[in-house]
């Protein structure tokens, strides 16, 4: 009965513990619970006085009205339209030929020549046939003569003088016959002679001494390099703005600058199956720097009458396909969705979306908030900013990476 007291006290000392450890748990919990609102309250403070985004006036552009011109490619080989193809006249074994790959030939130049015998075989045998004809018809032309002279004494009848005219005509017929064919074997003899049709160069040899050639067997390609031609095709739609004689732009793979050329020839009528219009620039070609088969880009720009809403091309964002801009509307920013025309390197036509007076931020900018504040800044690089309070300044997106902003403090 003694040691009931002791355990009494044990119990009293466990329950004060617990209840001292219960209190304090409280008071940390209630305390956190005060950090969190202070820091909530601040935070909240802040938002409510972050200093507006700042703009330079070179980062904020207004839409302008101006013409845009378009650009219209075609592309194409060059061709050459002056050429022609050098071809055996007359049959026989190719005696010489003088020329090759590259020589530049004069228009009338002998180039080669074609055995000659049987041609000169030929041409002997219509000068006798020509003789005998001529025999022939002064033989019926006295004949006739005398006919006449016996028929005006009636010694002979009306019939037998007109079988002898009609014997007069038909020798001075055949007399004709064999004068033309002396004069087409002549022909043959001169055309045996290969002369150059054309001013120009070789551009192929076809054929080599020795050979035993054929009528009308080509023997060399010849082409004028002085002035060469661009074949392309343009949409139905774009023919239009075209004309004959309009002036345009060559670029010519391997030379460095570009070539004034003009429109030749545009088509009447569209090919069937592709529904494009053939179009035929021409372009000189005086030095002769350009050949034939090369590769051409001909640029035509077309002129513009309408005054269109433009923007630097910087200016528009796309995401996800949707083409938009950034506005600073009301000293806030605003996203804008706009439906674009037509572009080129620098602008582009703003069809939809936009209108003169709003004021875009004219590049590309990341963590951009729509709803913030901002503002273009009236300050210039080197001076402090006359309110003496801090504010963030939006940084351009980089190439390659990205924007962010920047807290900058004026005092």
């Amino acid at each position: 009965m003694k040691k009931k007291p002791l355990w009494w006290g044990v119990g009293l000392l466990l329950l004060l513990g617990l209840v001292a450890v219960g209190a304090a748990w409280q008071a940390g919990k209630l305390g956190s619970l005060a950090k969190g609102v202070v820091k909530d309250a601040a935070n909240a403070d802040d938002k409510t006085t972050a200093a507006p985004l700042e703009f330079a006036a070179r980062e904020v552009v207004q839409p302008r009205r101006l013409p845009m011109p378009q650009t219209l490619m075609i592309s194409g080989p060059l061709v050459a339209p002056q050429s022609a193809v050098l071809r055996s006249r007359a049959s026989g074994t190719l005696l010489s030929l003088v020329v090759a790959e590259g020589d530049r030939v004069r228009a009338g130049q002998v180039l080669g020549h074609v055995e000659t015998a049987e041609i000169n075989t030929r041409l002997a045998e219509r000068q006798a046939q020509l003789e005998s004809a001529r025999v022939a018809l002064a033989q019926a032309e006295r004949q006739h003569a005398s006919n006449e002279r016996l028929a005006a004494q009636q010694f002979i009848s009306a019939m037998a003088l007109d079988n002898s005219r009609s014997a007069l005509d038909a020798a001075r017929a055949a007399m004709q016959a064999a004068q033309a064919t002396l004069d087409t074997t002549r022909v043959a003899l001169r055309d045996a002679a290969l002369v150059a049709p054309i001013a120009g160069i070789v551009a192929k040899r076809m054929a080599l001494p020795g050979e035993k050639l054929s009528i009308d067997q080509p023997l060399l390609s010849i082409v004028d390099l002085s002035q060469l031609e661009v074949a392309g095709s343009v949409a139905t739609h774009e023919v239009s703005r075209l004309s004959v004689g309009m002036q345009v732009q060559v670029q010519v793979e391997g030379v460095d600058q570009a070539i004034t050329g003009r429109v030749a020839r545009i088509a009447p009528a569209a090919e069937p199956g592709t529904r494009s219009i053939g179009v035929t620039i021409s372009l000189q070609n005086v030095k002769e720097r350009m050949r034939a088969g090369q590769y051409a880009m001909v640029r035509a720009t077309l002129p513009d009458d309408t005054e269109r809403l433009t923007l630097p091309v910087e200016a528009v964002g796309n995401t996800a396909g949707q083409d938009h801009v950034w506005l600073i509307e009301g000293g806030v920013l605003a996203r804008r969705a706009v439906l674009l025309g037509r572009r080129d390197a620098q602008r582009v036509e703003v069809l939809q979306g936009l209108q003169d007076r709003h004021q875009v931020l004219a590049a590309r900018f990341e963590n951009l908030r729509e709803g913030a504040q901002a503002r273009v800044m009236a300050t210039q690089p080197g001076e402090t900013d006359p309110s003496g309070a801090g504010h963030q300044k939006a940084v351009p997106a980089a190439a390659g990476g990205s924007a962010g902003l920047s807290t900058v403090s004026s005092n």
